[in-house]
């Protein structure tokens, strides 16, 4: 077998350490039933910086205002509860519809420039979903949020209890399928491809790789990802808030990835743990201050552990099996 096609396989391959991970998180189902809600709320979160680290790890796409997919994949799920149709599953395709066309029609503006112009674009966007949300109290409730949402059992068996038994197990599942697809995607040429794309465009032009299309699909996948986050998170708490289209929520978001680390699948998931554990504990300790040592733990991410703490645990385990 030729030697590219040798790496791609070795690339394919689950480590054990990856398979510790999803039987880690099939664990805390076991390990920490009282706390199921919070931990749907972390993996929900770490789907969502998962779709960032596709733009922005992967194709080097900078963004501010990816809550938007988030925040449209949340009102979508409510608005379609309220209107009715209560099945999740349902639910969850209406928002991935909805996330992947958004973000197919907004890549062709957002792709254009430089990353400045980027920046102040997507940020630019979400803005205008958040006060679109806000004015629009009729349909989405404003800041008061959308009220009666109700969703059904999952596939019809399988109703969400108050312990978040059913709702731990149905994030689980959604995440990890999805995971694994995204995984498929980024050892495969087309996420090599991506990489060619952020490293060196000019090279990646040069070998024949379709830039505008691979950005613009990737761009709309991301979407679709972060849809379906915001449709699991209305789905799981049964309530819209519009800070789910929020500046503040990328913002937090892209805290959470560089302190998990970008281009690295795990990172998102990481990060997210790290940065809502570290909040919940932290506003316990001083609900006032806590930013200050939130800010303090950001910066000793960034000085010290570059490419972020899956990175960091990358190199030592590399070192190790460096070792005589």
């Amino acid at each position: 077998m030729p030697p590219h096609l040798l790496q791609l396989r070795r690339r394919e391959r689950w480590g054990r350490a990856e398979i510790a991970f999803w039987l880690a998180l099939v664990a805390v189902y076991f390990v920490f039933p009282r706390n199921l809600l919070f931990a749907s709320q972390i993996l929900i979160t770490g789907l969502f910086a998962l779709s960032l680290d596709l733009v922005l790890g992967y194709a080097g796409i900078v963004t501010l205002g990816h809550a938007a997919f988030f925040g449209l994949g949340a009102y979508t799920a409510g608005l379609l509860s309220v209107h009715g149709l209560r099945d999740p599953v349902a639910g969850l395709a209406a928002a991935a519809a909805v996330g992947a066309f958004a973000g197919w029609t907004t890549s062709f503006l957002v792709l254009r420039g430089n990353d400045l112009a980027r920046l102040m674009l997507t940020l630019g966007i979400g803005l205008l979903l958040y006060e679109a949300a806000n004015r629009a109290t009729p349909i989405t409730g404003g800041v008061d949020g959308l009220q009666g949402v109700e969703i059904g059992p999952v596939l019809g068996l399988f109703r969400f209890d108050l312990l978040g038994r059913t709702a731990y197990v149905y994030v689980l599942v959604v995440v990890f399928l999805l995971f694994v697809l995204v995984r498929a995607l980024m050892v495969s040429p087309y996420g090599l491809s991506l990489a060619c794309i952020r490293e060196n465009r000019r090279r990646a032009q040069a070998i024949g790789v379709p830039i505008r299309a691979r950005l613009t699909h990737i761009y709309a996948f991301s979407a679709l990802l972060a849809a379906v986050a915001g449709a699991l998170l209305t789905q799981t708490t049964q309530f819209v808030g519009i800070d789910t289209l929020g500046f503040q929520r990328s913002a937090d978001l892209l805290i959470m990835l560089i302190v998990g680390g970008t281009a690295t699948l795990y990172g998102g998931f990481v990060g997210a743990a790290l940065f809502l554990l570290a909040q919940d504990r932290l506003a316990d300790l001083n609900p006032v201050y806590w930013l200050f040592w939130l800010g303090i733990l950001l910066i000793l991410c960034t000085l010290y552990l570059e490419d972020g703490v899956v990175g960091a645990l990358r190199r030592l385990a590399a070192r190790w099996r460096s070792r005589p």
